[in-house]
């Protein structure tokens, strides 16, 4: 055994380190110890060290088994660099160079030998373990990214499963597992599946302070965004795609625009994908393009920036792709491009899934990934509240933090929502609060006798966000648990009590939809603008390709806003506005004025006939539901069904509005708007009174809309 006091000075010989990092020097100690143990340490914190060390100090080899052959070789590299015996067998090799490796760890010329999972257990090499370990020893396993032997992980790999048989062929020989992600569920299937005993288990914070996190909207400008910000940083990153399509498409589009950048995916050769690797790693190239499937298992210490260009499955391997980014500690930037048409996708994906269970598991990850990205909170705070660590907010690196929205009390509303849940017995998950709350109607609610709670109906002066926006701020002010088993159910904790008794206020930052209805209710001029302005476009896109131009050119953007907020009625007030000079004015001016007064004069919706969606909500309504049932078939809000059903009564579809708003109601709204002459839904309700929804207004108007045709 080798002397503890002397580690640091193997720790300067070996690696040419002065002092270890935090908890290093503990693990290192109870592993020459012979102790099975659980490493949770975030990416670049150092968890190779903790294996790699004590088998140079241990009589014996050091098997790690790894999923990734980029990892294998970049670690045997840098070990080889360091003058190590280290080596690795996989399926780059030739049968001659398998052999030339195997008789030089048989002459104890390695210290660790990397391997695949699949290679391990295969029979050839158990034959192969066993002389081994006769001739040189095996000083421990180590079972790198440890995640993939679980089915909770976001990397689950099923041939990780049989690694459990180390355990029962070689009881005498100690286990190390390590990963950078695991919540306590995983860490739990790890323990139990390799059958680890009394591990001593070491998590390390999860928090990467130099990390900057940022959620963007992904739209059509955010390629433009993407490349100005390569642009200005001067360091290499990593861009994740979905699909090996995309990947290709968007290096090929970086090399276009002049950026040094190569596709990484597992459709390239296996030669394509070291040759693309080494060039990052030297820094021949800035920007590796890669799948968020495969993995890049590098370790290149200077990346100062990882993009998700498309949504990540899971918080966890966000965590770990994103935690590529600052591994020498340097501040670096992490950014996610969120759309839903991505949230669809991956669905797709999951619902390929053969087995129910791993489809319910995903999309309960998915949802979570989704939260994270819709979040109003500090995103560490979320991050870290899925691993179960508790972080104070306010971390100042992250988009959140920075750019503050408004907060508010909400603890009567908190108060409300978690004694809802008190009042099913913890037994249901956030939605179905929501909707007792509501005062929803569906045979959920009737079946389990919810309408009859005291809480039913006391929240319908909160939209169905709002209510979500707080059940996360709950979760994730760790005022309230959730079950991971994939049905994501509700639970009280010491803190929910803490709550109850007014010893504990609830404030949660109040999502940019919300902030609208604190400034003002729905803004009805901006919503004719924007209508306006894609007939505008449309018009300048005709002037233009008439005249053989770019559309920019006729009028830009900026301008042709101002045109539909201002709506310039003759020549002279067109020609006041910014961008239109005495030449485009005698030139454009007769056919824009046309237009604007038209539509100021019809005051309806462009659209002619019903879109996708549009049409799946009058199916629905033809089989007789109402709103609220429309609603929750759809998913979608009762505020959106009834938007489709004023937009299909306007273009004249079998929609009867007696079926939505009583004829009493009806003739009361209609004699309102004869009487203000105003159609703004504010306006109207102000005057009617709270007993009249907005869906109602909404509705009725559109019938008049038609009928003044």
């Amino acid at each position: 055994m080798y002397q503890l006091h002397s580690l640091e000075q193997s720790l300067k010989q070996f690696f040419g380190y002065d002092k270890f990092r935090e908890g290093q020097k503990e693990i290192i100690e109870q592993a020459l110890q012979n102790r099975d143990l659980l490493i949770i340490m975030p990416t670049g914190g150092g968890k190779s060290l903790c294996f790699q060390l004590p088998a140079l100090l241990k009589s014996g080899i050091t098997i790690v088994i790894s999923p990734l052959i980029a990892l294998m070789q970049d670690q045997v590299d840098t070990l080889t660099d360091n003058g190590i015996g280290a080596t690795f067998i996989n399926s780059t090799l030739e049968p001659e160079e398998i052999y030339r490796r195997e008789s030089a760890i048989l002459n104890n010329k390695i210290k660790l030998l990397y391997l695949a999972p699949e290679r391990l257990m295969s029979e050839r090499f158990t034959s192969f373990l066993d002389n081994l370990i006769n001739q040189v020893g095996v000083s421990a396993f180590a079972i790198d990214e440890a995640h993939c032997i679980s089915e909770w992980g976001h990397d689950f790999r099923p041939e990780y499963r049989r690694i459990k048989e180390l355990r029962q062929r070689y009881p005498q020989i100690p286990i190390s597992a390590l990963t950078a992600t695991a919540t306590k569920r995983v860490q739990h299937d790890i323990i139990t599946q390799l059958q680890l005993r009394e591990p001593a288990i070491h998590i390390s914070s999860f928090n990467r302070p130099n990390l900057y996190y940022e959620v963007r909207e992904k739209n059509r400008h955010s390629y433009n965004q993407l490349l100005k910000e390569i642009r200005l940083e001067k360091g290499a990153g990593i861009i994740y795609c979905m699909s090996r399509k995309s990947v290709d498409n968007l290096a090929l589009r970086l090399q276009n625009d002049g950026i040094k950048a190569l596709p990484y995916h597992a459709g390239l050769s296996d030669q394509e994908r070291i040759n693309n690797q080494n060039s990052f790693i030297r820094d021949d190239i800035q920007v590796m393009v890669a799948t968020v499937a495969f993995g890049m298992g590098i370790n290149k210490p200077d990346v100062r920036f990882v993009f998700h260009y498309d949504l990540p499955k899971n918080i966890e391997s966000y965590y770990q792709e994103s935690g590529r980014a600052g591994r020498d500690s340097e501040p670096s930037k992490c950014v996610v491009f969120f759309s839903l048409s991505d949230v669809s996708k991956i669905n797709f994906i999951i619902s390929q899934k053969e087995n129910q269970d791993e489809q319910r598991i995903a999309k309960q990850q998915l949802e979570k990934i989704i939260e994270y990205s819709e979040g109003t909170e500090c995103r560490r705070k979320i991050q870290l509240s899925y691993f179960g660590e508790r972080f104070k907010g306010n971390c100042a690196n992250c988009d959140n933090c920075l750019n503050p929205l408004i907060t508010e009390d909400w603890t009567t509303e908190a108060k409300k929502f978690l004694s809802c849940v008190a009042r099913v017995n913890q037994r249901f998950g956030m939605m179905h609060i929501i909707d007792i709350l509501r005062g929803a109607k569906n045979q959920k609610i009737e079946k389990n006798g919810h309408h009859l709670l005291s809480t039913y109906g006391i929240g319908k002066d909160k939209s169905i966000d709002q209510w979500k926006n707080l059940s996360r701020a709950l979760l994730h002010q760790g005022l309230m648990n959730e079950t991971t088993d994939g049905y994501r159910i509700l639970k009280l904790n010491k803190l929910s009590w803490e709550v109850f008794r007014d010893e504990r206020s609830v404030i949660i930052p109040i999502k940019k939809q919300d902030i609208k209805q604190i400034l003002g209710e729905y803004n009805e001029r901006q919503a004719e603008a924007a209508l306006l302005l894609d007939r505008l476009k449309q018009l300048r896109k005709y002037i233009a390709d008439a005249n053989n131009i770019a559309p920019y050119v006729v009028f830009q953007d900026n301008t042709l806003n101002l045109f539909a907020l201002l709506r310039p009625q003759n020549i002279k007030e067109f020609s006041e506005i910014s961008g239109v000079n005495s030449h485009k004015a005698s030139q454009y001016g007769d056919i824009f004025v046309s237009e604007i007064r038209a539509f100021c004069q019809q005051q309806e919706l462009p659209i002619a006939l019903p879109s996708d969606s549009q049409m799946v909500t009058l199916q629905f309504y033809q089989q007789g539901l109402n709103i609220a049932e429309i609603a929750e078939k759809r998913g979608l809000t009762m505020g959106t069904i009834a938007y489709h059903l004023s937009e299909l009564i306007l273009m004249n579809q079998p929609v009867n509005i007696n079926d939505f708003v009583s004829e009493t109601k009806q003739k009361e709204i209609l004699k309102m708007i004869n009487k203000l002459g105003d159609y703004s839904l504010k306006t109207l309700r102000e005057n009617l009174g709270e007993d009249y929804s907005y869906d109602e207004l909404k509705l009725v108007r559109a019938w008049r809309q038609k009928q003044n045709r």
